[in-house]
């Protein structure tokens, strides 16, 4: 299970899981 699933890989989202990963925030991160 995941904490937080980003839909998106572009800048704001990778940058949105790199941040979070960091926090200690299990991330799942999907580009369609």
């Amino acid at each position: 299970m995941y904490d937080v699933v980003i839909s998106g890989a572009g800048p704001s989202g990778s940058q949105n899981a790199e941040v979070l990963a960091k926090a200690g925030f299990k991330v799942a991160l999907i580009e369609k």
